[in-house]
């Protein structure tokens, strides 16, 4: 049985037990919480394709691991959360927030965009839950208790983007959808990318080169700019396999992602005046350490002109724990005073 970290709970606090979240596009993450203080227990993962809707894959969780009844329940979800209706961008489920607590029997049902939910985690994660990509690393103080702005953004099905602000009244972290935000060149090459996944596409967000999809865009891309024959049975989880058996196609498809990770987490530290670091979460970053430390990931984060000398001593961290941090976001969420 997996476990986490426990969090401290603070005085004010939703009842317990707790059943928590983290749904993404592929797959489903849960996780329960008996007590103030406890580790995360009974985590869980399942494939979203093999449930019908939300309700049901927790209905299933309930069914196979729960000790009881839930009395709340916090879900980080890999969509906008801006009202009753939740709709996922990367998968068919759909459902009304106020529907599921009442299906559910729920005092309580908090649901989160999934990069919100792990923002509130950064300060919970441990030394060895961080794999450096450069940048001067902070102490173990600064990490638990940051007192400048961190961003935050990941690869997986989608990309997710979010921070954590400091504030007199504990971090406060932010809700967004900057993987759809326009993605930028910074050589010819790119710009020649680019110009490819515009005329599939239209609008050229950062998702379609930073995600699991995107690798694949940005495969295809390569072909076409090698003259090379693509792979059309090709799926994401098999770019980076191949790339390190040496395929020409996936060698320049990673590259890209490193390069355009590297651009866009620049650009993210700088709108957030992310002076306390940059996170990489996602499911694809830490199956890419090896390839992302020999790349130009860091020359295309610090590369931004003038601003340079601001960006060269910021951390970058990839997140690598055998547990989902954003249930920990999650629970922390619950704390939070309405």
């Amino acid at each position: 049985m997996s476990q986490a970290h426990p969090l401290q709970a603070p005085a004010t606090q939703a009842p317990f037990p707790r059943l928590l979240g983290d749904i993404g596009g592929t797959h489903a993450r849960f996780a329960w919480m008996d007590r103030p203080g406890a580790p995360l227990s009974h985590v869980q993962t399942y494939r979203c394709a093999e449930h019908p809707t939300l309700g049901d894959a927790i209905r299933h969780y309930l069914h196979d691991q729960a000790p009881s009844r839930p009395a709340a329940c916090a879900l980080g979800i890999a969509n906008p959360v801006t009202g009753d209706e939740v709709r996922m961008t990367n998968h068919h489920w759909a459902f009304s927030i106020q529907a599921l607590r009442q299906q559910l029997a729920l005092q309580r049902l908090e649901v989160i965009n999934d990069f919100t939910a792990l923002a509130l985690s950064l300060p919970s994660l441990e030394g060895a839950a961080l794999q450096d990509l450069g940048g001067v690393r902070p102490s173990a103080e600064c990490l638990a208790q940051p007192r400048a702005p961190l961003a935050l953004l990941g690869a997986g099905t989608g990309l997710g983007v979010s921070g954590l602000l400091p504030s007199a009244q504990g971090p406060v972290p932010l809700a967004g959808e900057g993987g759809h935000a326009t993605l930028s060149a910074m050589d010819d090459e790119e710009s020649a990318v680019l110009a490819l996944l515009r005329a599939s596409f239209g609008h050229v967000s950062a998702e379609r080169a930073l995600s699991g999809p995107g690798l694949l865009n940005l495969y295809r891309a390569s072909a076409q700019l090698l003259d090379l024959a693509a792979d059309p049975q090709l799926q994401p989880e098999q770019v980076l396999p191949r790339a390190r058996a040496g395929d020409p196609v996936c060698q320049r498809a990673v590259d890209l992602f490193c390069r355009f990770l590297g651009s866009t987490a620049g650009n993210l530290a700088l709108t957030l005046g992310a002076t306390g670091g940059v996170y990489i979460g996602g499911g694809i970053a830490p199956r890419m350490l090896p390839e992302l430390r020999a790349s130009r990931f860091r020359e295309r984060f610090e590369g931004k002109g003038r601003l340079q000398p601001l960006l060269t001593p910021i951390p970058c961290f990839v997140i690598d724990s055998p547990t989902s941090p954003a249930l920990l976001g999650a629970a922390r969420a619950l704390d939070r005073v309405h």
